[in-house]
């Protein structure tokens, strides 16, 4: 079972994870805006997740953790 998390506080909105997501489950959420005042990203679809960690990997600010359990 893979969770992914973002911390949408830090997310400086760059869009390099939506890109980097070979599922295409990572997007933009443009329905809100975070301390920053950015879009932050997410997940789509939590359940269609690989975790192979493209997203997690490509981020510059380390927003993305992914916990890949038994």
């Amino acid at each position: 079972m893979v969770k992914i998390t973002f911390n949408a506080d830090r997310c400086k909105g760059c869009g390099l994870c939506v890109t980097a997501c070979p599922k295409k489950i990572v997007a933009m959420d443009q329905t809100k805006l975070n301390a920053q005042g950015h879009h932050p990203a997410g997940i789509t679809d939590p359940d269609a997740c690989i975790g192979c960690a493209s997203c997690a990997t490509i981020c510059p600010d380390c927003v993305i953790r992914i916990v890949i359990s038994k």
